[in-house]
């Protein structure tokens, strides 16, 4: 890792939710609103924005962990915004408080844990994993 990660650094993406965001199942739309899969997509891609200027060419991030509470609807055409905060970084954890947020407020929170290895050894737990 290189030099400069510290606890308090922000990221926020932003988006407008489409109707291929919407909650659904095998292709069958359960609401047409901002589902939690999504949002957790969204939350996740934030919290790699943390990580992203700081990592050497031989490390990559994995995930590790994600808590959700999805609070609030959200319709097509709505801007989104979520927010990283980095809030625990040790060894290689990094760990980030999440806030989804629409025009009307907060519409989800959450945690996203991920770690910073060697992308060799992702590699091989990759290969591990094969049946």
């Amino acid at each position: 890792m290189k030099e400069g990660m510290k606890v308090g650094q922000t990221a926020t993406i932003e988006a407008v939710v489409t109707p291929d965001m919407y909650a659904q199942f095998e292709g069958n739309v359960v609401h047409p609103a901002y589902s939690t899969v999504s949002m957790v997509y969204h939350m996740e891609w934030a919290a790699r924005q943390i990580i992203l200027p700081f990592l050497e060419d031989h490390e990559e991030g994995i995930g590790g962990a994600v808590s959700v509470k999805h609070v609030a609807p959200t319709a097509a055409g709505t801007n989104i915004r979520v927010t990283a905060e980095l809030t625990e970084y040790k060894k290689h954890k990094v760990v980030t408080k999440v806030t989804a947020f629409n025009e009307r407020g907060i519409i989800g929170e959450g945690e996203v844990v991920q770690y910073i290895l060697p992308k060799e050894e992702i590699q091989n737990k990759i290969q591990a994993s094969l049946v």
